[in-house]
Formats: C-alpha cells, sequence, structure tokens
C-alpha cells in the first residue's frame, strides 16, 4: 500500500519535480502534503516544528513571522496552484501552517495549547463553519486557499483565549 498518489494536481507533477521545486516544497509543506489520506492534518503536524521553533522567539518577532508566512503564503499558494493546474489542491498546505501559528499567536505556550489548538484548528479548518465555507467557495486564487485557514485560525485561536480566560482546561 502506497501513501503517495501517483501524481499531483490536474498537471500530474511527480513527488520528486514537488519536493525539488522551492515553491512546490514549501506549499506543500516540506512533503508533507504529499501524502494520499488526510494532507491538511498531516500539514498541521508540520506545523508545530515550526510553532515550537517561534513560540522561543519574543511575541514580536513571532508575530513579524507570523503575518511574513502568512502573506508570502498567497503567493506560495497561487504559484502553486498555477503549476498544478489545480486551484486549493489538497496538498496544498502552507495555509494550515499558517492557519496553525495564528491559532497560536496570542496564548502563552503548554503542551496543553499546542495539542487543544492542533484540534481546534482542525475542527474549524474540516467542519468550514460560516464564514469559512463561503469564503473557501468565493474566494479564489492564493488569497482565497489562505483567507479559509486564516479564518479557522481566528476561531481556534479565539476559542484558545476564551478557554484560557475561564480555565475551563488550563
Amino acid at each position: 500500500m502506497n501513501i503517495f498518489l501517483e501524481h499531483y494536481g490536474n498537471n500530474k507533477l511527480t513527488r520528486k519535480t514537488i519536493l525539488t521545486n522551492p515553491i512546490l516544497f514549501l506549499a506543500f509543506g516540506f512533503g508533507s502534503g504529499l501524502v494520499k489520506k488526510a494532507p491538511g492534518t498531516c500539514g498541521t503536524i508540520a506545523a508545530i516544528p515550526v510553532y515550537l521553533l517561534l513560540a522561543q522567539t519574543p511575541f514580536w518577532v513571532y508575530s513579524v513571522l507570523t503575518i511574513i508566512v502568512t502573506l508570502v503564503g498567497i503567493k506560495i499558494c497561487d504559484d502553486a496552484a498555477n503549476l498544478l493546474g489545480e486551484h486549493d489542491f489538497n496538498g496544498i498546505v502552507w495555509d494550515e501552517i499558517a492557519g496553525y501559528l495564528i491559532t497560536l499567536w496570542f496564548v502563552p505556550f503548554s503542551w496543553q495549547t499546542v495539542i487543544l489548538g492542533f484540534v481546534l484548528f482542525r475542527f474549524f479548518d474540516i467542519l468550514k463553519p460560516f464564514p469559512i465555507k463561503w469564503v473557501d467557495k468565493h474566494v479564489h486564487g492564493g488569497f482565497g486557499i489562505m483567507l479559509d485557514d486564516v479564518l479557522a485560525g481566528i476561531l481556534a485561536g479565539g476559542l484558545l483565549l476564551i478557554f484560557q480566560s475561564t480555565e475551563i482546561i488550563f
């Protein structure tokens, strides 16, 4: 049983092409989006070490880098979609990395927030409640690919803040 697809996107790109093209390598979350099943979840898992690295920096550095990851992600996702010949191909997971960083942006580090942030972000990213689903269907290009995950990250992060302030889980 192969955990990878034979080809990716309408342009039938190979794993080698994705791993050797810098834009595609980033868009596919350092290769985590290559898996056949649950690439978004794998992309979010790939975001955890990125978060752990950034969580050690001052808040302003984390903020600047999260904004850069998000804004650069618009171009990365747009270029990757064009190279794949398919809008928002499920292997494009740079948006999950940005969304996860946004989820944990304003909460202090703890292993509970790392895990609960993962669960909440995946919940909102998969179920896509309003307005996320509307954005996913109506906003196109790299901006659209990124925006639904940014919104999922904002909702998940907001819930984390509520949980923390009411000491429900922490």
